[in-house]
């Protein structure tokens, strides 16, 4: 039976989505007209936030992300008002992109789009909460008033000239949506800040999740506490593409710079210049464009490049030291010279006097003046094998099988294939059985890999949802349980099924804690071939991006089969970012060109939604891996 509480929250959910859909009808209604007038341009969101995203596209906006690199610094004091700051930043996001993208990506944008939400009580803005502390103070303040949310939103036109010169023209405003917070109590504070819901959220709530039980009312646009207001920005693309000049106005069609194409990209880098520009609202305002006079190399570019150049180096000083035992040595025995190091690894004193300046230089191992040698924080905690979250395994697997496949890079580009028979004189099924089922060591080897990986992720990936309403959860290819654990200690009414190979179940009872939770259990199978384990909640971390298409959708139509509505799938894997310009680990990743592939979150969610599953929450944790929740249609 749902309680008065369940009623009310499911109300207010209804309650906003229809709000939220009657404002994309009203704004699609505006924004048709203009779609036409779009056709063929490049239209660019300087954001990459997943609720932008949706909201442009739901209104049937097609354009590219380009997520902006201007760091959001602005001192707030500056500014008289809270919609200032927010319009600042948001033309700041978008005069960075529509800057770059003709030197850095090589193509010119005719519009991009920046934006920028804030929340506002009692004249303050709220950020994003640090910690579950700092979201309990944001909320606390808000329980039982009245609040702003702002967004400021800016659009850049692009105008290429004859003479290969770009002409960039500023129009921006802000919308602001008043929001009532109910009177919150302790309980379901916390209740809602345990749900991780308000960690990437500014003000430290979502409406248009979780967050829209703490809401009384909303007066003003819904879709701009969202993140966007879709209403105000299509009524200006209107202004913009079907009404005169007249009607336009000259404020709008002022010229914010004039750049040519061929103008060195250090030229908009950092300038004492100021340009002026006019708002849609006529407002004369100044602002810095970046330029450099010097032909001098820029610093910071050369380090770029040499740590670049250098970074193969790095790795294999790192592979190296690890390999040898200098970590586990300094560990259990800190303070020894170099000689006495050489001795412990049986190596040459000279050489071993090399790796140890190399590991003190990369911040692995400090030094005193004698010298002698110890490990820093960052080798204790993840370069000691023994360490909790030491990543010792997974630095042997990149040594052993990783480093010989990327030595043989270009063949992978120029072939398009995988370089295991030139790495290791033998086919990668090969490998495979020697991993799963022939030699011990190498399986012992990767398990380590695959167990180091979950251990430095496996709570990130626990705890990025609410996942209380799940009792049963099968890991499939959950290898040694690591994340399974994390499962239980974050949920304590779940219980876990790990899903493996019977050699990989057979081997696991090596990495279990030593006070075995009973709430995790092994089963032996193939999830390609035998009867998935019963569960509300199926993980797949680390899986989809290794196979091919069809060894995906197999799987995914075995669970989908296995999955009653509301069952969920929770995904762990990095997510690219939808214009795949990042992150580098996901695309690097990639090149060791297996037959499975790297997906941003809109084509997992494609990919999932084929096989009946709507994504409800897409997390970018900041550790290795991200994390998807998609339940059951």
């Amino acid at each position: 039976m749902r309680t008065h509480a369940d009623r009310r929250s499911l109300w207010l959910c209804n309650r906003s989505l229809f709000r939220a859909m009657q404002l994309k009808n009203e704004a699609t209604m505006v924004l048709n007209p203009v779609i036409s007038k779009l056709s063929g341009k490049l239209v660019v969101l300087a954001s990459a936030s997943p609720r932008r995203l949706e909201i442009l596209r739901n209104a049937g906006l097609r354009f590219e992300v380009v997520p902006s690199w201007f760091k959001e610094t602005l001192d707030k004091r500056l500014f008289k008002s809270p919609q200032e700051y927010a319009v600042e930043t948001a033309k700041q996001k978008a005069l960075e992109v529509a800057r770059r993208m003709p030197f850095k990506h090589l193509k010119t944008p005719d519009i991009v789009i920046g934006a920028d939400t804030i929340v506002t009580v009692d004249g303050l803005i709220l950020e994003k909460p640090v910690d579950k502390d700092d979201a309990y103070r944001m909320l606390s303040r808000l329980s039982g008033k009245e609040h702003s949310v702002f967004t400021g939103v800016a659009i850049v036109l692009c105008h290429e000239k004859e003479n290969e010169e770009i002409d960039y023209q500023l129009i921006d405003f802000y919308e602001e949506t008043k929001v009532k917070f109910a009177d919150l109590s302790e309980d379901m504070l916390w209740e809602y800040i345990n749900s991780g819901e308000p960690m990437d959220k500014a003000g430290g709530y979502g409406i248009q999740a979780l967050g829209g039980m703490l809401v009384e009312f909303v007066h003003g646009d819904f879709l701009n506490v969202v993140g966007f207001p879709l209403n105000h920005f299509c009524k200006q693309l209107d202004l913009i593409y079907n009404r005169s000049e007249s009607e336009v106005g000259e404020s709008s069609r002022t010229l914010v710079n004039s750049l040519s194409k061929h103008t060195d990209k250090r030229e908009i880098q950092g300038s004492n210049h100021t340009l002026p520009t006019m708002t849609s609202r006529g407002q004369l305002i100044e602002f810095n464009v970046t330029e450099h006079e010097d032909s001098e190399p820029k610093k910071e570019d050369l380090q770029q490049i040499i740590q670049l150049m250098d970074g193969f180096k790095a790795s294999k000083a790192l592979f190296t030291a690890s390999k040898m035992g200098v970590f586990d040595l300094l560990q259990r025995k800190p303070g020894l010279d170099a000689a006495q190091v050489a001795q412990e690894i049986k190596a040459a004193v000279k050489g071993t006097e090399g790796l140890l300046g190399a590991c003190v230089s990369l911040g692995l191992l400090q030094t005193s003046q004698r010298p002698v040698y110890k490990n820093t924080d960052l080798a204790t905690r993840y370069l000691w094998s023994d360490s909790p979250f030491s990543l010792h395994g997974y630095i042997q697997h990149c040594n052993e099988t990783l480093w010989p496949l990327f030595s043989h890079l270009e063949s992978a580009v120029r072939e398009g294939t995988n370089q295991h028979e030139r790495a290791f004189g033998k086919k990668a099924n090969d490998l495979f059985q020697d991993t799963y089922y022939n030699n011990q060591s190498v399986k012992l080897r990767f398990m380590n890999a695959m167990h180091s990986i979950a251990k430095v992720t496996g709570k990130a990936v626990a705890t990025a949802f609410d996942l209380s309403s799940y009792k049963t959860a099968c890991d499939l290819g959950g290898c040694t349980g690591a994340i399974a654990y994390e499962l239980t200690k974050a949920h304590p009414e779940m219980s876990v099924t790990v899903f493996d190979l019977p050699e990989v179940v057979e081997m696991s009872e090596h990495f279990h804690p030593s006070h075995t939770d009973n709430r995790v259990s092994f089963v032996a199978g193939d999830f390609f071939k035998d009867e998935l384990p019963k569960a509300d909640l199926y993980i797949l971390a680390r899986i989809l991006h290794d196979w091919p298409d069809e060894k995906v959708h197999i799987l995914l139509k075995k669970i989908g089969d296995a999955c009653t509505p509301g069952c969920g799938v929770l995904l762990s894997e990095i997510l690219l970012n939808e214009d795949r310009s990042g992150p580098s680990r996901g695309l690097l990743q990639a090149l060791s060109m297996s037959d499975g592939k790297q997906r941003s979150a809109a084509e997992y969610s494609t990919l999932l939604k084929s096989h009946g599953f709507i994504t409800a929450e897409i997390r970018h944790t900041d550790n290795l891996l991200d994390a998807m929740l998609c339940v059951k249609e």
